[in-house]
């Protein structure tokens, strides 16, 4: 069914909102760490600085352990056994590879969005380590996605080479993360020429010692590296620098050991656990609250076409840069990879969109009720039965559905949690918003259709696109008006059940 036109919403009201008030996300950025999200080091860089090589150097393995399939994301937990599964979209339960064996195997049709390593490593009960593509990968979509998983992880390990300089990619990335709550630490590798330190001069240095003239070049490099970052983005004044000398790690871990007891500390105390309006605090009704049913009726449908507007134009946007990647860019072959991150990345934000919309919409609606500013336990409790009430819903677990790109054009869909958090490159913790994540992604059949040899023709490659596309348009459409219309029902049930009995019974 073809959905109804899009009206101008007119101009965001966001201006209008205090300053410290959340806005409505247009664009991935550094996302807030939540206190339930699990410490983690997010490591990034450019090909070719030794990145792996320095993630080995902390966990002390090998570094062929830490291989994965171009493009796939690694994370690397603790675990009483030693485990590498690949989470690919189409899915439901992860597959697991020997480590001898890099890759996902002649068995899967598409690259993973992400692989899970799990070791027996003291370091890794502190945090998780999470290795990244080359930032020359990423894209403007991959960096979106690297942006939103750095600040639900809390530090970045920005790796470089000493005999290269940042890129215009890598010094945005960097300035984005600045001026935030994350902590950033910057690994230099010696790069292709070598450091040329002596194993005495390096056991110099570790120590505390002069190590001599090699470990003063050691330390001018690093010196110049940080004054040429430092120039560009400012912000970073208080990063960490550590050279990576001989593969010795020994320093950047207890510094990140360091980080992590205190990042613990900072979310185990970011909640009170008494706070006004708690599980048991009576909360009245107002005495005359308005019409507050009218008004959720209004919110929602505003909410959901707001949301369905952006998507609209984002996704005609993408269909230009996608004939422009198909004709100068990525070509054919390139277009599955190109277009998986694109979703992805628009994935997220649709759903930080959803997740944003419905809290204003609980906190101006309920504040009809109760009185406003809503307090966060009052807010935490409407959103439990809200929550609670989708589960039991009809239409509840149709919520948790992954929407696939089939070879065809066509999309389908897969239903269940599994499925959904397969498309995660890197994966939430436990889930706190009231709806499920928005998940697209490309089946396994769009790679092989398009790597097949003689299907290199960019007409048929932009056909393929502009159907496809389309087809993501109303799938999404159908999933927002969904959505929007069940949380209505459920939240129209708990203010009316509180509206009745003069008090708020969740």
């Amino acid at each position: 069914m073809k959905p109804g036109p899009l009206h101008d919403l007119g101009p965001p009201d966001d201006a209008a909102r205090p300053p410290g008030a959340r806005i409505f996300p247009y664009r991935l950025g550094v996302a807030a760490t939540g206190p339930h999200e699990p410490l983690a080091v997010l490591a990034a860089g450019p090909a070719g600085a030794g990145r792996a090589g320095v993630l080995a150097a902390l966990l002390e393995l090998d570094v062929e352990l830490l291989s994965v399939p171009t493009g796939s994301w690694l994370l690397v937990r603790h675990a009483a056994a030693d485990a590498r599964v690949a989470h690919v979209p189409g899915y439901r339960t992860p597959h697991s590879y020997r480590p001898d064996q890099p890759g996902v195997g002649p068995a899967l049709a598409r690259p993973p969005r992400r692989v899970e390593l799990s070791l027996s490593r003291p370091l890794l009960k502190r945090f998780d380590l999470v290795d990244t593509p080359d930032i020359g990968m990423l894209g403007r979509a991959g960096a979106g996605v690297l942006r939103d998983a750095v600040g639900r992880a809390g530090a970045l390990l920005f790796v470089v080479a000493a005999d290269r300089s940042l890129s215009g990619a890598e010094l945005n990335l960097l300035a984005e993360v600045a001026g935030t709550a994350v902590r950033v630490f910057f690994a230099v590798t010696a790069g292709a020429g070598g450091w040329a330190v002596s194993e005495d001069s390096a056991a110099a240095q570790d120590s505390g010692e002069s190590g001599g003239p090699a470990v003063d070049a050691v330390a001018v490099t690093v010196a110049a590296h940080r004054a040429a970052l430092l120039a560009a983005v400012p912000g970073l004044a208080d990063a960490r620098w550590f050279p990576i000398i001989d593969g010795n790690g020994d320093h950047l871990r207890q510094a990140l050991v360091d980080w992590a007891s205190d990042e613990g500390l900072r979310r185990a105390s970011s909640q009170p656990p008494e706070v006004p309006g708690g599980r048991g605090v009576r909360v009245p009704v107002l005495a005359t609250p308005g019409e507050w049913s009218e008004r959720l009726d209004r919110q929602i449908r505003v909410a959901a076409q707001r949301i369905r507007q952006h998507l609209a134009l984002d996704l005609a946007d993408l269909h230009r840069r996608t004939v422009q990647q198909i004709i100068f860019g990525v070509g054919c072959a390139g277009l599955p990879r190109f277009l998986d991150q694109e979703l992805e990345a628009m994935s997220l934000l649709a759903t930080a969109q959803c997740a944003y919309s419905v809290r204003a919409i609980v906190e101006d609606v309920a504040g009809q009720l109760f009185g406003a500013p809503l307090p966060e336990a009052v807010h935490r409790r409407i959103t439990e039965a809200v929550r609670w009430s989708l589960v039991h819903h009809p239409s509840g677990p149709e919520l948790e559905r992954a929407l696939l790109v089939t070879s065809g054009a066509g999309v389908t869909g897969m239903t269940g949690a599994a499925a959904v958090g397969a498309l995660a490159a890197y994966p939430a913790s436990a889930r706190t918003d009231v709806l499920p994540p928005v998940a697209v992604a490309l089946s396994g059949g769009c790679w092989q259709h398009w790597r097949t040899p003689g299907r290199n023709d960019p007409n048929d490659a932009r056909a393929w696109a502009q159907r496809a596309l389309r087809e993501i348009e109303l799938g999404l459409s159908r999933e927002v008006a969904r959505r929007f219309e069940v949380i209505r029902r459920a939240l129209r049930t708990v203010l009316t059940d509180a509206a009745d009995h003069g008090t708020l019974l969740a």
